[in-house]
This record gives C-alpha cells, sequence and structure tokens, in this order.
C-alpha cells in the first residue's frame, strides 16, 4: 500500500499544480445548479486525475463530484472517489482553501486517502493501518475532552453552538476534516445531506490521526453506495466524540427526517 500511496500522492501532486497554474488567473466558470459553482479547472482537474488513477488502478471504479456516475462501479471492489477541487468557492476568490481530494475505497472503506492543497504549500496522505501525514509530519488528533471551548472551523455560530470557539475556516470541508486531524481544530460537523467525494480522503486522515468521524447521527461511514451520500460528517477529537453527536441529536434527527 506504500508504494500506491506514494504515487496516488504524485498524481494528486501534479493535479495541484494543473489548478495552481490558473489560480488567480482567468477562467470560465459558472453554476452547475444555484448555488453550486464550477469552472473549467475542475474539469481540467478531473479529467488528469481520471487518466492518471486509471493507469495507476485499472480494475477500480470510478465516482467524482465532475463527472456523470456510472453504475458500474457498483460491481467493482475497489473504485477511486474524487474532488478535483475541493473548495471551489475559495479557488474562484483566490483563496487558499482548497484542494485536491483523492481516496481509493476498498469494499465500501477507504484504504487510502491524499488531501493536495497547493496554495497552502500542503499534502495531507494517510493508508488504512498507517498513520496520517502532513508534509513528512506524523499527525495526531486533540486531547481534548470538553465541548466548552472545543475550537471549530467556521464563520459564526448559532446561538446553540456557542459553547465552541471559532478558527480560521477554509472553504474545503476537506481541508477542516484535516484540521481535526492535525489538532489545529477539535470539531467539524455538518447537518445537511453531503456526497462521498467530499469527505472520503479527508475521514481516513483524520480517522489514522486518532479522530472519530463519522455521519452527523453518529453512525460509521460507508462509501460507494447506489446513491452515494451522507447525512453530514461529524469529526471530533476523541475525547469529544460522544458528546458532540449528543449535542448535535435533536437538530440532526430533524434534519435527517426532511430528506
Amino acid at each position: 500500500m506504500g508504494d500506491l500511496l506514494d504515487a496516488v500522492a504524485a498524481v494528486a501532486a501534479e493535479a495541484g499544480r494543473l489548478a495552481m497554474g490558473r489560480w488567480r488567473g482567468s477562467f470560465d466558470q459558472w453554476e452547475k445548479t444555484a448555488g453550486e459553482p464550477v469552472c473549467e479547472m475542475d474539469l481540467a482537474v478531473d479529467a488528469l486525475l481520471k487518466e492518471r488513477l486509471a493507469a495507476l488502478a485499472p480494475d477500480a471504479g470510478w465516482l467524482s463530484e465532475e463527472t456523470a456516475d456510472a453504475p458500474d462501479r457498483l460491481a467493482r471492489s475497489r473504485v477511486w472517489i474524487v474532488d478535483p477541487i475541493d473548495g471551489t468557492r475559495d479557488y474562484i476568490r483566490g483563496r487558499e482553501g482548497w484542494c485536491v481530494s483523492v481516496a481509493l475505497v476498498e469494499h465500501g472503506r477507504a484504504a487510502l486517502g491524499v488531501l493536495d492543497a497547493p496554495a497552502r504549500g500542503e499534502q495531507w496522505r494517510a493508508a488504512i493501518g498507517a498513520g496520517a501525514w502532513r508534509n513528512g509530519a506524523r499527525l495526531r488528533a486533540s486531547d481534548r475532552q470538553e465541548l466548552v471551548g472545543a475550537r471549530i472551523p467556521t464563520d459564526a455560530l448559532s446561538k446553540a453552538d456557542r459553547l465552541f470557539a471559532t478558527v480560521a475556516k477554509p472553504n474545503s470541508i476537506a481541508l477542516r476534516m484535516a484540521m481535526v486531524a492535525a489538532g489545529e481544530a477539535d470539531l467539524v460537523a455538518t447537518l445537511r445531506w453531503g456526497n462521498e467525494w467530499d469527505i472520503a480522503a479527508a475521514a481516513l486522515i483524520g480517522t489514522e490521526a486518532g479522530a472519530r468521524v463519522t455521519d452527523a447521527l453518529g453512525l460509521p461511514l460507508q462509501y460507494n453506495k447506489a446513491r452515494p451520500r451522507a447525512f453530514g460528517v461529524l469529526a471530533t477529537a476523541p475525547g469529544l466524540h460522544r458528546a458532540a453527536v449528543a449535542h448535535l441529536a435533536e437538530r440532526a434527527e430533524l434534519l435527517a427526517s426532511k430528506v
């Protein structure tokens, strides 16, 4: 797995360089649906990743935010799950909070994951059972035990969440989850239906760093489902997870039931 992880990291870095070549430059952009921005570099990076990763594992299926879903992936034991540019809003605005996200899933579980964030000079990587790393330094989630004062990367807190403390928030949900892996945040939560490609690589990085990572209801994450979605994500320091699930439970159960 180590050689494959190195190869995937090299591919992700190549994709990151491609994106960096146009970052803060000019490129076409539009909305896929209302409030869902995309740009031509999302598609260019997606095409590069699909070609390079297919060469590394020809047997693996493909699931990407920027590629039409192909149901044949469901018959594959291994699947690439990719977000070519996670945090497209930050990419378009010339901000640093975006990354290339690549995960390889085996039998529904993430086996390796890479986040390449070239605007931040960071590459995050993990393989199942082998730990998580950023730029060669091993990652450890924080040992915080109390919700009060726990650090959350967010722009603002709701009234119900004012027990927490805020830290700077990248647009990329994957990078926010990676902050938990690095001990730079204590908790990240979303309370909406989201897609597997947003979280697969970062969830493994968090888990391998000792964080607890589940859906917003506290249930295990699984990948390569027929409908590749999960109800939110909850990534926490290990000592906070149970309390965080309880804190969010009423809202999470109400919102999950609406879809």
